[in-house]
């Protein structure tokens, strides 16, 4: 192998080929979707067990990303490698699965030998493949054609443009499937918990401090039975929900607002809280998202707010602290 030389102009054009070579690759894949398409999609949509993805080499990995991209968004899905199936593996494979083979020349050896042990088991099996007369086509259930494509690559070898056209093909797939699903973001959300996008969804209920950790006091109770409350209250909260005789809340009373009264020399703890409280709280109730608790807190320059439910009682409080824990700001 002779020493590169140094890259230039030349080499930069070349690269910018291959881009191109790849966007049409896919722009033909496009134009090739059509009735095969939806049969495959229906397919998938009623599959009743696991869809199971399998392929070797380029396409192996393009399986793999397909796999875990549908079990992120709610189908239940495993990536199947073809060679570990016919020493075990197709263990994982029940009937009423669908089994998408990826092989883009539709010839691969361990795919092909694998789709017989799949069908006797009692799996539907779909072909996508760069070749609609292939082997592997011929013995699947259904076929979902890319097309041939020649590779961007000096010696037309390397799996680039095929690949491209492959991987945007079951993004279609699977987008197109979660689509018709109606998956939401925050089913979306459920399956993804340890993320942004996970805390972005979660609900007050979730952090509130609820039962004993709920610090509430009648509005005829003295100052000195509220500061006792907020206190005695496990994880001692910075305020109190104030309720009335049919426990609706009526006012909340909080640090903030004592150290106010002390400063301007009122500090006759025998007075009623409902005196002293703040009238009309603002609130959110417990299947709000964090997120609209946040922007509450912001917008009136609080950091507890009261958690009511549908009749007004107050079901818990929600904290700056515990929106700190959930690491949402």
């Amino acid at each position: 192998m002779r020493r590169p030389a140094r890259p230039g102009a030349e080499e930069l054009a070349y690269a910018r080929g291959v881009l191109d070579a790849e966007a049409e690759a896919i722009a033909g894949a496009k134009e090739r979707l059509g009735p095969s398409f939806l049969r495959v999609l229906s397919l998938l949509l009623g599959c009743e067990g696991h869809v199971v993805v399998t392929g070797l080499g380029k396409p192996g990995f393009i399986a793999q990303r397909l796999s875990a991209t549908l079990a992120s968004t709610g189908i239940p899905s495993l990536y199947l490698h073809p060679a570990e199936a016919m020493h075990g593996d197709l263990g994982r494979v029940s009937r009423g699965d669908v089994v998408l083979a990826l092989s883009n020349s539709g010839a691969t050896e361990e795919v092909l030998r694998l789709v017989p042990a799949l069908r006797r088991i009692g799996a539907k099996v779909v072909a996508i493949t760069g070749d609609g007369g292939s082997p592997l086509a011929r013995i699947a259930d259904l076929v979902l054609d890319v097309g041939s494509i020649p590779e961007a690559c000096p010696l037309g070898l390397v799996p680039t443009a095929s690949s491209a056209a492959l991987h945007a093909v079951t993004d279609a797939l699977a987008m197109t499937a979660l689509k018709c699903r109606q998956f939401s973001s925050e089913e979306y959300a459920v399956l993804h918990p340890g993320g942004k996008l996970g805390r972005s969804v979660l609900r007050v209920f979730e952090v509130m401090r609820s039962g004993d950790s709920n610090p509430v006091v009648p509005a005829t109770a003295r100052l000195s039975e509220a500061v006792v409350v907020m206190t005695n209250t496990p994880g001692r909260p910075g305020a109190a929900n104030v309720v009335d005789g049919a426990g609706r809340l009526v006012g909340i009373f909080t640090d903030g607002d004592l150290r106010r009264l002390v400063e301007r020399g009122r500090s006759d703890f025998e007075v009623e809280v409902r005196t002293v409280m703040g009238q009309h709280p603002r609130c959110v109730s417990p299947e709000d998202l964090v997120l609209t608790a946040i922007t509450l807190m912001r917008e009136a320059h609080v950091d507890q707010l009261p958690v009511v439910d549908a009749e007004g009682h107050p079901v818990g409080l929600i904290d700056v602290q515990d929106v700190l824990a959930a690491r949402m700001v």
